[in-house]
């Protein structure tokens, strides 16, 4: 095919350094037009490096971009728009305070002054919505839409710049099944109309099912670019992690066990002082993963919060093994053999300035086989460093390296090895895979089952619908602060759970 007509984008030899790292190491990427092409690859595999060097968010240290048979200079997201190219950030970059219109034209030309055309530009965005199926209320602030709605926010506002080209970064992470769905009927809607889409992804199903072609990324080069059509999700991830990952987890069937854990109507606040949980009442036995579901920011974090005696409840009783622990402090929470494994690693799972050994024993330095009065029995200490980073696998040049200089793969396996060495009766586990490779992910989850075997009652929160539903036994899902229903996950039906995600199910309704 030749290139003025057949790539839409080329990258060549693309180097991007950043201390200590090299993001992108000589990177070739060629880009049809009107195709959707994954980037596919492990965190820290420099897919979002690599788009924003294309973006002109980054400078590349070495290589060329080449658009439309044309070598260009991108020294600005400004110039990239100039070059009819638009990016969609993982973490969208609206001003909450403006309204949609406001932001969809903000930094235009037409967007400033006192004498805009409101009713023209409403006509325009109203007009790209309704071919593009992107439905939101134009008058409405940011502030006040789901996340999903704000995506579609993101998306007008590269459409209304005339784009060619659309970057989406991890497009789906804040999306109930449903709107992942209705977003990749637009991708294929507006591929059908010309346009060129780049789609960063760690996620294989989403790969196989919206990409014409993918680009493995490992460790900053480009491992293979394949025909989606003719690979298979195995494939992608042994080129991704340069082995064998297991995908079918063995997860025995659950046995009766005692009941460990007790929520009878919790009602608490969020950080501005609302009502976030409104009567969420549950029973967790052991030997149970009980998975919470739910778009981002429906209790979920505070609930986990309550029951590890990170925020107080306002109303209702919580019971741990027939004890009454409501609103107990973190600590006594636990003495009672309770594991934490927080969303937020960095900011509540380590001390980053503190060494690998010195985490590793947050949670047990005061007892006497680790230390005497106010001296630490560095031998023991040092064994049990060297017991955890044999079994969790944590990959440092030793137990000394400070934690902040950890991946987050390795950051996060501190936690486990913390958390889980002393066989904690409950697991409070908030987004444990969040951010890692399939390698991580892969064993993290095995981590999880094998507590499971051990008899541990765990609360298994995440925003991943298919960890949820292949580690859990029962499946919770979490709407405004409340429980839509309690499924099991043998028989769950994705869509039923979608539709809950959503609040269009009603506690009490028919399943």
């Amino acid at each position: 095919m030749d290139n003025s007509e057949g790539y839409a984008i080329e990258l060549r030899r693309i180097v991007k350094r950043f201390p200590g790292v090299v993001a992108n190491d000589g990177i070739d990427l060629k880009v049809h037009r009107g195709e959707i092409h994954c980037l596919l690859g492990e965190n820290g595999a420099g897919k979002t490096t690599l788009m924003r060097v294309l973006y002109g968010l980054y400078r590349p240290d070495e290589g060329e971009i080449i658009l439309n048979g044309q070598p260009v200079q991108m020294t600005s997201p400004r110039a990239a728009l100039n070059h009819h190219i638009g990016m969609v950030h993982q973490h969208f970059r609206l001003v909450p305070t403006l309204s949609v219109e406001e932001n969809i034209v903000l930094g235009l030309d037409e967007g400033t002054g006192p004498f805009m055309n409101f009713r023209k530009t409403r006509e325009k965005i109203s007009a790209i919505a309704d071919d593009y199926g992107l439905s939101v209320d134009l008058q409405t602030k940011v502030w006040q839409l789901a996340v999903g709605q704000q995506q579609r926010v993101e998306i007008l506002k590269a459409l209304y710049r005339k784009v060619d080209i659309l970057i989406m970064d991890e497009p789906t992470s804040v999306l109930t099944p449903q709107e992942v769905d209705q977003l990749f009927t637009t991708l294929r809607t507006l591929v059908d109309d010309g346009l060129t889409i780049i789609f960063i992804t760690h996620k294989l199903e989403e790969v196989m099912q919206v990409s014409n072609r993918v680009t493995v990324l490992r460790k900053g080069k480009v491992v293979a670019t394949l025909l989606t059509a003719e690979t298979d999700k195995p494939t992608l991830a042994r080129l991704m992690v340069g082995r064998e990952v297991v995908f079918r987890l063995k997860k025995s069937p659950m046995e009766q066990r005692e009941k460990l854990l007790e929520v009878n109507d919790l009602h608490a606040l969020n950080d501005r002082g609302l009502p976030v949980l409104r009567g969420v009442s549950f029973d967790l036995f052991g030997g149970e993963i009980l998975g919470v579901a739910g778009v981002s920011g429906n209790g979920q974090s505070e609930l986990a919060e309550v029951l590890t005696g990170l925020r107080k409840s306002t109303k209702g009783r919580v019971f741990l093994a027939k004890k009454e622990v409501t609103n107990c402090s973190a600590r006594e929470i636990t003495d009672l053999n309770v594991a934490h494994i927080p969303a937020e690693r960095i900011r509540m799972g380590i001390v980053p300035a503190l060494s690998i050994r010195e985490n590793l024993i947050l949670k047990k330095y005061r007892r006497p086989s680790f230390s005497r009065r106010e001296f630490l029995n560095n031998k023991e200490v040092e064994e049990n460093a060297q017991r955890a980073m044999s079994d969790y696998q944590i990959a440092a040049p030793s137990y000394e390296t400070p934690a902040k200089l950890l991946s987050g793969g390795n950051i996060q396996r501190v936690i486990l090895a913390r958390e889980l060495s002393e066989n904690p009766s409950l697991i409070v586990a908030v987004h444990p895979t969040y951010g890692l490779d399939i390698g991580a992910t892969e064993q993290v989850r095995q981590v999880l089952l094998a507590q499971r075997e051990r008899g541990a009652a765990t609360l298994l929160i995440s925003e991943d619908l298919e960890e949820i539903m292949t580690l859990s036994d029962r499946i919770m899902v979490l709407f405004n602060g409340e429980v839509m229903g309690i499924l099991d996950a043998e028989s769950a039906d994705i869509e039923k759970i979608g539709l809950m995600m959503s609040g269009t199910r009603r506690k009490g309704e028919e399943l």
